[in-house]
């Protein structure tokens, strides 16, 4: 099931295309990655999807329903955890999330129930009288990940929701995010951090110049910018490595011998570690190490977009 369709969106301000005719297709229970540097019409696009901006052009569906025609139904089974911290500094933790929980419709014992809730998933439970003036950067982040799941959104959309928090904030966060999917939620997920998206989307979208301009998993991507594979082996200083022995297995493409360290070229679709390996071994040349060499999302990204997230 798609639980999000975007149909050719176009957005302009003035002689600006912020959002240049995107399709996206968001499938149930996804942790979608939305990637791009800035300007790129990341926050355009959620904008939106959201109701805070019209489109000049397109269609946007959640649950197969139609954002402008069924506004209430579609913002009610939306979450959204927003760059800029969206809380109350007076109120305590539980009044923030009762308040914004209050505004989906919820009521009485269920509104407090389902504030306690969400104040027990990102760990505040014990805060819930606090006043967040007090809290940490990563408190505030945390408070404003329960603000946005208290009425229990099908869609969680979060726009860098681990900026500026210290690593034990950061890793509670993406596995909340982790846990709110194995609960059936789908995520969109910004971020400037490679190693976030690397680690916890299933699928990843870069948008640049308000394009789509490279879209599937991770691996889809990393095969867009490279058809080799590399593998660098570190053998016995006194080994003697013949390089056009190894140049001969199937699918090798290129051997550079430095030292004691040999990297090996070959090409993507042709598995030959293995037969590379027997090599080695079977002219009794000891391998130290064997480090597989592949390109990160960072690198696809700078290779796509020819410039960083934070230009």
């Amino acid at each position: 099931m798609k639980l999000v369709q975007i149909e050719n969106l176009t957005k302009k301000f003035g002689d600006l295309t912020a959002v240049d005719n995107i399709n996206l297709n968001i499938e149930d229970k996804e942790i979608y990655g939305l990637l791009g540097p800035n300007g790129a019409g990341k926050s355009t696009t959620i904008n939106i999807m959201c109701g805070l901006l019209s489109m000049d052009k397109g269609a946007v569906k959640i649950l197969d329903r139609d954002i402008k025609k069924e506004a209430y139904f579609t913002k009610k089974n939306i979450g959204v955890v927003p760059q800029d911290i969206a809380i109350y500094e007076d109120l305590t933790s539980f009044e923030n999330v009762n308040f914004f929980a209050s505004l989906y419709g919820l009521r009485g014992e269920k509104l407090k129930q389902r504030t306690m809730e969400a104040l027990e998933f990102v760990g505040l439970s014990d805060k819930a009288k606090e006043f967040p003036k007090g809290f940490s950067g990563g408190m505030k982040r945390r408070l404003n990940i329960a603000c946005a799941i208290a009425h229990r959104p099908k869609l969680i959309i979060m726009d860098e929701p681990t900026v500026g928090i210290d690593p034990q904030s950061r890793n509670h966060i993406l596995q909340s995010v982790r846990k709110l999917n194995s609960m059936g939620c789908t995520i969109i997920y910004t971020t400037h951090y490679m190693e976030e998206a690397e680690s916890i989307c299933t699928k990843i979208g870069i948008i640049d110049h308000g394009k789509v301009i490279a879209e599937g998993t991770k691996e889809e991507l990393k095969a867009i910018v490279t058809d080799k594979n590399s593998v660098e082996i570190t053998v016995d200083a006194s080994a003697e490595i013949k390089e056009e022995d190894i140049k001969n297995i199937n699918g090798v493409i290129e051997v550079k011998v430095s030292g004691n360290k040999i990297k090996i070229n070959s090409y993507r679709e042709v598995s030959n570690l293995d037969k590379i390996i027997l090599y080695f071994t079977s002219n009794n040349i000891e391998i130290r190490n064997i480090e597989t060499q592949r390109p990160d999302l960072e690198t696809v990204f700078l290779t796509l977009t020819g410039r960083k997230l934070r230009d």
